[in-house]
């Protein structure tokens, strides 16, 4: 009788991970769990963003056997995107696993959103995965392997007011997902989405401020979980839909919200 080999292998030693986001919360512990899993991480975010210096120090001191490379690029500017990621394919080759993480949050009655404030939610929250998307493809169908993971999130569950254009653009994202799976499957890249709950995080501290400790409340409530959900939850999910261990998984939606 055959035996079962049930350690899941990571395969992450050497591939080129390109990380959206990566200075926020979220960001910064997928970067280190992406580090430490042996990958040559490209951590984009806003230029001149005040913590990349901090960021990239203290990834420094991790000692992983991964490297990191900044990239400044205002996602907003879809066109530019474009030409950056091309321009970074061509330096560095094959991007092997590509994370859509950045994304704009603003709450506030959907009454007081500008016609431009809605189409700029829609295109750093969801825009950019596609076209950052077409970028990576054509290298990962020539190499027959290759990942990508969208940001979606615990709101689409219908639960939260005040987040209208950012809830159209991660239903958006969701539909993103699903398609590019069907188109990308036949090639080897497998297309996942992740659905975050309420992290602990400063775009939580932002948005929240002084009503902290009610939002707090009202989220233990509705978990089935008794805790918060912390970045490396979400990291921990996310290395897992990259890894070769997650090979037969694609066009899904993680829901990791401690049971909303």
């Amino acid at each position: 009788m055959s035996t079962v080999n049930i350690e899941v292998q990571l395969g992450l030693q050497g591939k080129t991970v390109l990380l959206t986001g990566g200075l926020g919360s979220l960001g910064r512990a997928q970067a280190e769990a992406f580090l430490k899993a042996g990958a040559n991480l490209l951590l984009l975010d806003i230029p001149e963003h005040p913590q990349i210096e901090a960021v990239l120090a203290h990834l420094a001191t991790l000692k992983a056997p991964g490297t990191v490379r900044y990239l400044g690029q205002d996602l907003g500017n879809l066109e530019s995107s474009r030409q950056c990621i091309d321009e970074l394919i061509a330096q560095a080759g094959c991007i092997h696993v590509l994370v859509n993480n950045a994304a704009l949050v603003v709450n506030r009655p959907f009454e007081s959103f500008s016609i431009a404030e809605y189409e700029e939610q829609m295109r750093v929250n969801c825009g950019s995965a596609f076209v950052l998307a077409q970028a990576v493809a054509p290298r990962m169908k020539s190499a027959g392997t290759g990942a990508i993971i969208n940001f979606c999130s615990v709101t689409l569950s219908g639960h939260w007011s005040g987040y209208v254009p950012y809830v159209a653009s991660k239903g958006a994202m969701l539909g993103l997902t699903k398609s590019l799976a069907r188109e990308l499957g036949p090639h080897g890249i497998r297309v996942n989405a992740i659905s975050p709950g309420p992290v602990v995080s400063e775009a939580e501290t932002r948005v929240f401020g002084d009503r902290a400790a009610q939002y707090e409340a009202w989220v233990l409530e509705r978990q089935c979980l008794p805790s918060r959900i912390q970045p490396a939850d979400i990291a921990a999910s996310v290395l897992f839909l990259c890894s070769d261990g997650a090979r037969m998984i694609t066009g899904h939606n993680l829901e990791v919200n401690g049971g909303w």
